[in-house]
């Protein structure tokens, strides 16, 4: 790009500097020169007053005056967009666009102010009433959503279910900055979020020649977990809540990684030690329990209606088979849809 002054166009040394008002009262660093040689700097029309005041500039004449003026002097017109008609006239009279490329992630600031519309006095009256506890149940569904459109690798169901599942972080994030006591909004909780990336990343964000594959970055990541929230003990910070087999499994893989015999893990003395057994085997053999079982359920499920689709085609009554009917229509193992009912 020609610097002020050596462009052949009409209004040498004029240039209309495209801003992302989400950004603050930012510049690019290309527009310093252009700023710094203008005569005069004027504000385009939807221009945040901030970065307007911060610029100390004006609100710019008619079109046909700021373009004669553009053609005698170095005029800047500061925009948010280049929708305006000043904007499009100087950029086809020859005035440099100076725009800089959005940050990765600048589209969060709009869903950040979008969800402090909707909480704030004047928005919704349904997201005003919310709660953390009332809103459990949504991150919960929104959760399962997002798994399921992974399962079948719907990538506009993944799209769709990571902003909801992102709806949910940055609604309990503001209904948690309104607390009277110990306030916090989304900002700290991104705050605190980069700063325990970056101290159990140490060798990425420092020198650390401990790590070098995944597994023993995992063990790492224990191991600094441990050490910043000063836990007594290896299985501290699981969270109960979670599903049976995801926290069977996760008691394993502290338990493995802590270096518990794998004699001491498991117990057949009861169903729900037997239960338990079956997920350290999973994890012996380097399977997702949660996904094995689900995959084993789903199998099942489609066993159930191969079998219901069989009869009606054979002209039975789908919802009156006998044990008999089910052995009869149930898919033999390897069949599509079947599940091998020896393993």
């Amino acid at each position: 790009m020609d610097a002020p002054g050596e462009s052949r166009s009409l209004v040498n040394g004029c240039a209309v500097v495209l801003v992302d008002d989400r950004l603050g009262d930012v510049v690019p660093a290309e527009a310093v020169p252009w700023l710094r040689g203008a005569v005069t700097v004027y504000a385009d029309a939807g221009l945040a007053e901030s970065t307007r005041d911060s610029l100390g500039a004006t609100t710019p004449p008619e079109c046909s005056e700021t373009l004669r003026r553009a053609r005698s002097e170095p005029v800047v017109l500061v925009a948010a967009d280049d929708h305006s008609r000043t904007a499009r006239e100087l950029l086809a009279a020859g005035a440099a666009e100076v725009r800089a490329s959005p940050p990765a992630g600048v589209e969060l600031l709009d869903a950040v102010t979008v969800m402090d519309r909707l909480r704030s006095p004047g928005g919704c009256p349904w997201d005003a009433g919310q709660t953390h506890e009332s809103l459990r149940t949504y991150l919960v569904e929104e959760t399962y959503e997002l798994l399921e459109a992974l399962e079948h690798s719907d990538r506009g169901a993944m799209r769709e279910e990571l902003g909801d599942v992102l709806l949910q972080v940055l609604f309990h994030a503001r209904v948690a900055a309104e607390h009277e006591t110990d306030p916090f909004d989304v900002d700290a909780v991104a705050a605190e979020l980069v700063s325990k990336l970056v101290s159990r990343h140490p060798h990425v964000f420092a020198t650390d020649d401990s790590v070098h594959d995944a597994e023993s970055q995992h063990a790492r990541w224990e191991e600094l977990k441990q050490r910043e929230k000063q836990r007594e003990s290896v299985v501290d910070g699981v969270a109960h809540g979670q599903p049976a087999a995801a926290l069977a499994a996760k008691l394993v893989q502290r338990a493995e990684r802590a270096g518990v015999p794998g004699e001491l893990i498991g117990d057949d003395s009861q169903p729900g030690a037997e239960l338990f057994e079956a997920v350290a085997r999973a994890r012996r053999r380097g399977l997702d329990p949660e996904d094995s079982l689900r995959a084993a359920s789903l199998a099942f499920d489609g066993n159930v209606r191969a079998a219901e689709r069989r009869a009606r085609a054979a002209g039975a009554d789908a919802a009156r088979l006998s044990e008999s009917d089910w052995r009869k229509y149930w898919p033999e193992p390897g069949e599509t849809g079947g599940i091998d009912r020896q393993g």
